[in-house]
């Protein structure tokens, strides 16, 4: 393959193209706009698929494509390094023709002459575009978030400025009990550090996963020393250059020498929705990420595709779908049959407790929650347990806690539940009946 681009890293004369150029020409490359894990891994497809054209790699981070789920997991507790982070080995681009521009911001698409417009004016011409971008951290609304400490974790940078701030004589804030927000507090902890959590919710994870198997983690927190401040938000943050304090809605504060917030992170779409794209809360698709343009895709975080299987719009922000979606969208750029029908799945790592997640279930769309274990710790430690949301006595979705081996029984339970399949919900609680049987006939009593 001869890539028309000289280097891997620096846009040259040639990649500039004519402004009143509106024909494709067959040597326009396909262009992925969004240097992270769904960028990555569809110029990897692209190539895997067969595809010998050229490949334009564009991320607006200083650093080539990396994973961010270890970036508040293994990443922040010291446990993983930075070489092992980044989606392929630095070669890689080279050695599979792929220019990879990083540091670069794409500011416009021009549809009418399938152009992208970079930060400093270069003009850079697509067949097909994908745009991957990701998201960005919610900002928190309240005064104090300029002053030193106050941090957020989305990027190498983010993980790199925090870690070392997570010592055992830090006073740590984290605002948000979500996924990121539990996970660095327990990374807070295993370093020694002092961590308090406030939640606006009842319990942390409540708005995602409910009452019932929230509790579990609210529980291992507790019992691992973080001081849970639930039912309260942030009225502001204090400190004299640097944070000191967080002032709390019911009018009392926490010290704190770091906050970290939390909240939420919105999907980078304005790109899209400046270009004309169809948006709603994230860029829509079909079900094979082609957008209301039919030469533009979209994957990963911002994209909110038709599931086929759920019958309904969906947007997800877990790294499984930023690889899976990619996938898809790189097969169908080349128009092979491609649908993203995967079911929802992400992980976490907190202290003790390892979880995998499968399936889709809004808030209040359950009629019971079955638990095949115990439902609290033992002894201060979360034993193996999976939970089950249910509705109809359907297996909507399905959460492994420290029980690895259970994974491709729970895909199947969890897809014959979304095609209307019941199983017996008193057989599904009993941990001698294998999970495989479930879905057979069940044996007369």
């Amino acid at each position: 393959m001869t890539n028309q681009y000289a280097t891997n890293e620096h846009a040259t004369n040639e990649q500039v193209t004519d402004p009143d150029k509106t024909g494709q020409d067959a040597t326009d490359p396909i262009v992925i706009v969004g240097g992270g894990l769904t960028g990555a891994t569809a110029a990897r497809t692209l190539r895997e698929e067969g595809f010998a054209g050229p490949i334009l790699l564009i991320g607006d981070e200083p650093h080539p494509p990396y994973e961010r789920p270890p970036l508040s997991k293994a990443y922040l507790t010291g446990d993983a390094d930075r070489a092992s982070l980044f989606v392929h080995a630095p070669d890689w681009y080279r050695e599979h023709d792929v220019t990879l521009l990083t540091g670069v911001r794409v500011t416009t698409i021009d549809r009418s002459t399938h152009t992208v417009v970079a930060a400093d004016g270069r003009r850079l011409r697509y067949a097909k575009l994908l745009l991957a971008t990701g998201s960005t951290p919610r900002p928190l609304p309240a005064p104090g978030t300029d002053l030193d400490g106050v941090l957020s974790l989305r990027t190498i940078t983010d993980a790199e400025r925090l870690a070392p701030r997570l010592t055992a004589d830090a006073e740590v804030v984290v605002i948000g009990g979500g996924w990121v927000g539990l996970e660095v507090a327990a990374a807070a902890r295993q370093r020694g550090a002092r961590v308090t959590v406030v939640e606006t919710t009842t319990l942390p994870l409540q708005r995602v996963l409910g009452r019932e198997a929230a509790q579990i983690f609210a529980d291992l927190h507790q019992a691992n020393g973080v001081h849970l401040l639930t039912g309260r938000s942030v009225r502001g943050l204090r400190g004299h250059g640097r944070v000191e304090a967080v002032e709390l809605t019911d009018g009392t504060t926490r010290p704190a020498d770091l906050v970290v917030v939390g909240i939420g992170a919105w999907p980078n779409v304005d790109l899209a929705g400046a270009a004309g794209l169809a948006v709603r809360d994230g860029v829509l698709t079909d079900a094979s990420l082609r957008t209301s343009d039919p030469d533009i895709f979209a994957a990963g975080d911002i994209a909110e595709f038709e599931h086929p299987r759920l019958g309904r719009s969906l947007r997800v922000e877990h790294w499984a779908n930023a690889r899976d979606s990619a996938a898809v969208a790189a097969r169908a750029m080349l128009g092979l049959p491609a649908v993203h029908d995967g079911l929802p799945y992400f992980y976490s790592d907190q202290y003790d407790l390892g979880m995998e997640y499968r399936g889709h279930v809004e808030p209040g769309g359950y009629d019971r929650v079955v638990f095949r274990g115990p439902k609290g710790l033992v002894d201060g430690k979360c034993p193996q347990v999976v939970v089950f949301w249910t509705r109809q006595a359907r297996v909507l979705a399905a959460m492994n806690v420290n029980s690895w081996d259970d994974g491709p029984a729970l895909e199947r339970l969890v897809r014959a539940g979304h095609d209307g399949v019941p199983v017996d919900l008193d057989r599904l609680a009993d941990p001698s009946v294998p999970l495989d049987s479930l879905l057979d006939p069940a044996p007369d009593r």
